[in-house]
């Protein structure tokens, strides 16, 4: 029996689940015209609803302005898997490089505590997102994946990272708490919560609109420009919004904008999620207590188990497009839902009657060398964060907090943080970018088939790989 619908069910025009389940928000009114503030931030999503937030309840007097192409939470902050993780994305060794290791440390202790200020945030303003702390298991199904999860284990101790903040579990642990087929090994980090994204993303637009921002929807930007006659400018078919900072938040929706085809790479990640499953069937899983789930394979999953008793699956379906386009509207072909429901399947056998109810795409940025970012130039009046490479739930929450130190220009923890003013060089021109990132998928998943196979190391495929993608 088919248990996948039909593909014109996944062309929702834009929408997740986590939409369907709520229902799309009202649309606000475009930009009426020229407008001039003190800070414009261009993108609704996660970065510039808790750069406004923060903002204005560090000074209520600021003139602010969100400009958003579709409604706020559009993007990647309605669509993602709805971890709200402390794991920060790119090489630790890399960001230590330019502060030193314990500003690393400093990083990583700081992204613990933000999981627990979106929560507060979340409670503060009545944000009902379904929002349950109870922490991320990460399994192991080969040797080879076992192997990479003890070293990462071990890794994370030199950063940081003590016993209770991710340590490996004993068999028993692991099954009491989840049943996934033909797990060896796991490790559980309580610094994780999940959220339905979409409620989180529509409740902070609501809150951030009613301390006073601006937020303006269907107003695309085709150009960040830098101070001129001592204003900078985002350019829009609607007007132009001069201000004092301009705070490009488009994560991978950058290369449409003038000029920064090549900052970001627009990867794709897909996700189906499953109708209810009856009693029965989570008796025979478990997942009483609702932790997030990830794996260790090179084209990792990451799953939840919803609010509402479904599990819903993600992992990368067409990485990437040629020319560094985007398919905004979220459409998922019926071969990528296949893939993912066969991962869902591999992973929970009493789950193969379930059919799939949704499946949908989102948009999320790399930057070169996959590390996250935040800086803001006092000079040119032009500030940026993102480049989370998935991991932005929370991280976005940071480079908030850390753009309102940095255009108050205060100096704070915040500020000193090593991924404070990174600056990375752009992704190749065409055909170059698209052959490689091709070339990249395609080791990862011959890797992950050969680790499958008979491997107890990581595949040669993949240390290829990950020289080619410079992670």
């Amino acid at each position: 029996m088919n248990r996948l619908p039909k593909t014109r069910d996944y062309a929702n025009g834009g929408v997740s689940y986590w939409y369907r389940e709520i229902g799309l928000p009202d649309r606000r009114a475009p930009l009426p015209g020229a407008r001039d503030y003190d800070v414009a931030i261009v993108g609704g999503g996660y970065t510039g609803l808790w750069t406004a937030y923060y903002l204005k309840k560090a000074q209520p007097d600021l003139r602010v302005a969100v400009l958003e192409k579709e409604f706020a939470g559009f993007g990647a902050s309605g669509r993602n898997g709805g971890w709200l993780s402390a794991e920060f994305a790119g090489s630790r060794k890399r960001h230590a490089g330019a502060r030193g290791k314990q500003a690393m440390i400093d990083l990583q202790r700081e992204m613990f505590r933000t999981v627990d200020e979106v929560i507060d945030v979340a409670r503060a303003e009545g944000i009902a997102a379904d929002v349950h702390k109870s922490g991320v298991l990460h399994v192991a199904t080969n040797p080879a994946q076992r192997r990479r999860l003890r070293e990462e284990v071990a890794d994370l101790r030199r950063w940081g990272y003590g016993e209770a903040d991710f340590h490996l579990l004993t068999r028993d642990e692991q099954r009491d708490r989840i049943q996934v087929a033909a797990t060896i090994e796991a490790a559980y980090s309580p610094h994780c919560a999940r959220i339905q994204p979409a409620k989180l993303a529509v409740g902070l637009a609501r809150a951030v609109a009613a301390l006073g921002v601006d937020v303006y929807e269907n107003t695309t930007v085709t150009e960040i420009r830098p101070r001129r006659d001592g204003k900078a400018q985002a350019v829009t078919g609607r007007g132009i919004v001069s201000a004092e900072y301009v705070i490009r938040a488009t994560e991978g929706f950058t290369a449409s904008l003038e000029g920064r085809h090549r900052e970001w790479l627009p990867m794709n990640s897909s996700m189906i999620v499953t109708e209810p499953l009856p009693a029965d069937v989570w008796k025979h899983i478990g997942w009483a207590g609702g932790e997030l789930l990830g794996d260790q394979a090179h084209a990792y999953v990451y799953a939840q188990r919803t609010a509402d008793g479904r599990i819903a699956l993600g992992g990368r379906g067409i990485p990437y497009r040629y020319g560094s386009r985007t398919d905004d509207r979220g459409a998922t072909r019926t071969r990528t839902a296949a893939q993912l429901w066969h991962m869902l399947v591999r992973l929970f056998p009493a789950a193969a009657d379930a059919r799939v109810a949704h499946a949908w795409s989102g948009v999320l940025g790399v930057p070169r060398d996959w590390c996250s970012t935040v800086h803001l130039d006092h000079e040119s009046g032009l500030g940026w964060a993102g480049g989370y490479v998935g991991s932005g739930v929370a991280t976005t929450n940071l480079a908030g907090r850390t753009l309102r130190d940095l255009v108050l220009r205060r100096e704070t923890e915040l500020t000193a943080l090593p991924w404070v003013g990174r600056r990375v060089r752009q992704w190749e021109p065409e055909p170059l970018r698209w052959l490689g990132v091709r070339t990249i998928y395609t080791l990862f998943r011959t890797a992950d088939r050969r680790e499958n196979e008979r491997l107890s190391r990581t595949s040669a495929y993949a240390r290829l790989a990950g020289l080619i993608s410079g992670r």
